[in-house]
């Protein structure tokens, strides 16, 4: 079995990164309540709102990193690591959710047009702008945004509350100079449907790593291409690939393999596939070595039925 468990060092520097800017976002939150309180804005009541989500997010990303780092034990074989997707779960909803609450508020905004205080709302956007800018940055420098699924669904929230206070901006800079009023609630709405398309996509990778479908990294066919062009290999079957958490996907499959092989020659073999499936994005890798009188399908894919007979438990 090949393992590779994360990197404990990219996982402190993500803990500290979450850190600082649940920090900086809980304490600019409150001024943007404050500020939208009393300039009567929409657009920074929802920023500031999309800020509550974000520092929601960052803890719960917090608390991820801090669970998955728990040993794994006899009730939960391979620890508290998924916690880090329902984390991510939640991140996404948290975004539709509030997305869509805004635009019913916005919708309201339209119908009865409401007076804003445009220079108040200008300068708590503008510093707001200045915080998101800061937090992205030390999210980029300072943690693995591309490869961890919860960083990145936090780091997109940060991106979307950088976009609220763009949009909060140029509402601001429309009230004043033009007294168009109807931009605060229009901002509101175009920062939701960006703020509602992250939603989706951080949801749509998390449910994909909770159904244990094939990780968006990995080429299944590449992969199975790559075993059965080892040596020794005749054919594969049972294969399943799944993701644990960000950083550690997941291979299990049956080879029928040369029944000639020694246990030197089957464990030189697999040090080779191991490895191979490395470079593809397998971190962890069970393979069950099988000679072609064992029962097996011709099929790649695993047809286990649901509930299997007595006298077979384990159809393939």
């Amino acid at each position: 079995m090949g393992h590779n468990h994360g990197n404990s060092t990219s996982n402190h520097a993500n803990k500290r990164t979450l850190t600082i800017s649940l920090i900086l976002i809980s304490t600019y939150m409150i001024v943007e309540v404050i500020g939208g309180l009393l300039t009567n804005s929409l657009a920074l009541l929802a920023d500031a709102g999309h800020m509550l989500s974000d520092a929601i997010s960052l803890f719960i990303a917090l608390m991820a990193f801090t669970f998955s780092n728990k040993v794994a034990n006899y009730q939960k074989t391979y620890g508290y690591k998924r916690f880090e997707i329902l984390a991510a779960v939640f991140n996404g909803a948290t975004l539709i959710g509030i997305s869509v609450y805004i635009i019913y508020e916005a919708i309201g905004r339209f119908r009865n047009p409401a007076a804003i205080a445009s220079d108040g709302m200008l300068l708590v956007a503008f510093i707001g702008l200045l915080v998101n800018i800061a937090v992205a940055w030390i999210m980029l420098r300072g943690s693995d945004v591309k490869n961890n699924l919860n960083m990145r669904g936090a780091f997109l929230h940060v991106l979307s509350d950088m976009l609220g206070s763009v949009g909060a901006i140029v509402a601001a800079l429309l009230i004043k100079y033009f007294g168009w009023n109807w931009a605060d609630p229009l901002a509101s709405i175009m920062v939701s449907i960006l703020i509602l398309r992250s939603g989706y996509t951080v949801t749509k990778s998390s449910l994909n790593d909770l159904m244990e479908g094939t990780p968006e990294n990995v080429d299944i066919e590449k992969v199975i291409k790559k075993i059965r062009a080892t040596d020794g290999i005749l054919s594969i079957h049972d294969l399943h690939i799944w993701t644990i958490t960000s950083g550690l996907n997941v291979l299990t499959c049956h080879a029928v393999v040369d029944k000639t092989l020694n246990i030197e020659e089957s464990e030189r073999m697999l040090f080779k596939i191991e490895a191979d499936l490395r470079e593809l994005n397998i971190h962890h890798s069970t393979i069950q070595l099988e000679s072609g009188a064992h029962p097996h399908s011709d099929s790649v894919l695993c047809n286990a039925k649901i509930a299997p007979s007595l006298h077979n438990p384990h159809e393939h």
